[in-house]
């Protein structure tokens, strides 16, 4: 695996600097172990590896989330659902009034034992985002492995049976796209109406459709590197920065927690290492974390910050603006 971080140094950097606004968002990784392996995977998750959340850090994460009054809780991996704690995680995080998301991968509703799980999330409101990087079985296989598409409509159908994706809203469904190579991905709404007609083949209903980049990084950026595409690549995300959407990417108020409980600006500088930068320390734990101070502090910055800012913008909700696509 080529490492990415000599390429991607902070120090050597243009990226314009970038302030935190304050903490909404508590996004947990739970672990790398996924039962999938995509080509994609800015974690390079997947079924061998053995880095799970200890019982230890999951009672840090949650005794912050009592003390602080954090409004919502992404839980991410990895296949989040996986981790043994995750049910209890999302039943005291939603009994203390917080918003949960589940990044679900969908085929771990294939999973043995996971034959209620739709059902969990729907008793606890907990939304889902659920990876689906295309509506055309061919392409979902060539990136995520033989069968993920039949699988995923399965996961998808299950969902809907229990609620989720209904006109009234109350139970979200998110789609995530991501291109499936070095390239931008195109509009979001246009891409969204795309889904829809397609899926509609498959009786799938969903709340909207969200488009993320894929970034430099991990599996893909090694990639890049394999092919001798990364230096194009990151041209193409330099090329297509756009300044209007600094105020809008997700670092501004979210922190990222690692399996091992150290705190990031963001899940892609978890993947690089790259530390808190205003702590002074090397790394910074969740329970000596302190959300009243993070307010007006910087946000470490590195090159694949750009893909966050390129055309219309990417972050773990989707596209930052109606900006085009590439």
């Amino acid at each position: 695996m080529h490492t990415m971080l000599p390429r991607l140094h902070p120090g050597a950097s243009d990226f314009p600097p970038l302030r935190r606004a304050g903490l909404h968002t508590l996004q947990v990784n739970l672990g790398y172990r996924c039962n999938q392996r995509c080509l994609h995977c800015h974690v390079n998750a997947g079924p061998t590896r053995k880095e799970v959340m200890t019982d230890d850090t999951v009672a840090a994460v949650l005794d912050l989330l009592r003390r602080n009054g954090i409004q919502q809780l992404d839980l991410t991996g990895g296949a989040p659902e996986i981790h043994p704690r995750f049910r209890e995680l999302v039943r005291t995080a939603t009994a203390a009034g917080v918003h949960v998301i589940d990044r679900c991968n969908l085929t771990v509703l294939s999973e043995p034992g996971q034959e209620d799980l739709a059902g969990f999330l729907a008793a606890h409101r907990v939304e889902v985002v659920a990876s689906l990087p295309c509506y055309l079985e061919e392409n979902v296989d060539g990136q995520r492995g033989s069968g993920v598409f039949a699988a995923s409509v399965i996961g998808l159908q299950q969902l809907n049976a229990a609620g989720y994706g209904d006109a009234d809203g109350t139970l979200p469904l998110r789609l995530m796209y991501n291109p499936l190579g070095p390239y931008l991905p195109p509009p979001q709404q246009k891409l969204e109406d795309d889904y829809r007609a397609r899926l509609a083949e498959h009786g799938i209903r969903f709340t909207n459709l969200l488009t993320l980049v894929n970034m430099p990084i991990q599996r893909f950026g090694s990639m890049l590197v394999s092919k001798r595409r990364f230096d194009d690549y990151m041209q193409l995300l330099r090329d297509s920065y756009a300044a209007a959407n600094l105020d809008k990417v997700m670092c501004r108020e979210l922190v990222s927690i690692d399996w091992r409980g150290f705190v990031y600006d963001c899940d892609f500088n978890q993947m690089l290492g790259i530390p808190l930068p205003h702590t002074g320390r090397t790394a910074l734990h969740v329970r000596d974390l302190d959300p009243a101070q993070l307010s007006g502090t910087p946000i470490a910055v590195a090159d694949h910050c750009y893909g966050c800012t390129a055309g219309q913008g990417s972050s773990c909700g989707g596209a930052l603006s109606e900006g085009d696509g590439a």
